[in-house]
């Protein structure tokens, strides 16, 4: 993919889709639609087949996350941002589950989603540290889970991932290419969000374990 992606905006919130369309066309990037309405997201994404997809939570019509598992379903090389004011942990199990490669709240910057459309449009996976760090404490405290589901390599490129590694980095760790890493990582959050990571999410939204997203999703997601 070439540096300039081809995006599409979908938030029902106009001035915000303005924002991040001038942001994104002043980077050099191509804002080839925009809608507010999640079956309309599906319309616009088979009609335009764009790079990447910028997608809200919340929409009318179909909700943002059930638009990112269709879109990433039925044209898996089109990317999704998942952005929205919400930083419930079960949210972006679903996002991650969905197929989304980043997920990012409002709260950040006009030039961090840039960078978020950039990166994915590169074929980055951008998970939180914090949220890589949850699923390896779930790991460390369910060893028998460990053993059974998640390779040694899938854990490695786990640990990376928590310690702010990119996906690019993470491949030259561990000497294997860009797109092995990112099958890895999609094998591994497939696997803990079936078995491991929901217990720890769970445990995280009832203070069971440390809320260590909440103080770091200002600048992880």
């Amino acid at each position: 993919m070439s540096d300039q992606s081809r995006v599409l905006l979908v938030d029902d919130h106009v001035m915000l889709r303005d924002a991040i369309r001038v942001a994104l066309e002043l980077a050099g990037h191509e804002v080839v639609g925009e809608t507010g309405n999640g079956n309309e997201a599906l319309q616009l994404v088979e009609e335009l087949v764009p790079d990447v997809v910028v997608m809200d939570v919340t929409l009318p019509g179909m909700d943002g996350l059930e638009a990112t598992r269709r879109v990433c379903e039925t044209w898996p090389a089109v990317r999704v941002v998942v952005l929205t004011m919400h930083d419930d942990p079960s949210l972006v199990v679903r996002a991650v589950r969905g197929g989304a490669s980043a997920y990012l709240t409002k709260t950040f910057s006009m030039q961090e989603v840039v960078d978020a459309v950039e990166k994915v449009g590169s074929g980055e996976v951008m998970l939180s540290s914090s949220l890589a760090s949850s699923m390896l404490r779930e790991l460390t405290a369910r060893r028998d889970v460990r053993r059974a589901l998640i390779t040694k390599r899938e854990e490695e490129a786990l640990h990376l991932v928590a310690d702010g590694y990119s996906t690019h980095e993470v491949a030259s760790r561990l000497l294997v290419s860009d797109r092995a890493v990112r099958r890895d990582l999609s094998s591994a959050y497939g696997k803990l969000d079936a078995r491991a990571a929901q217990a720890a999410f769970d445990g995280v939204r009832w203070g069971i374990i440390a809320r260590e997203l909440s103080a770091h999703s200002a600048r992880d997601v």
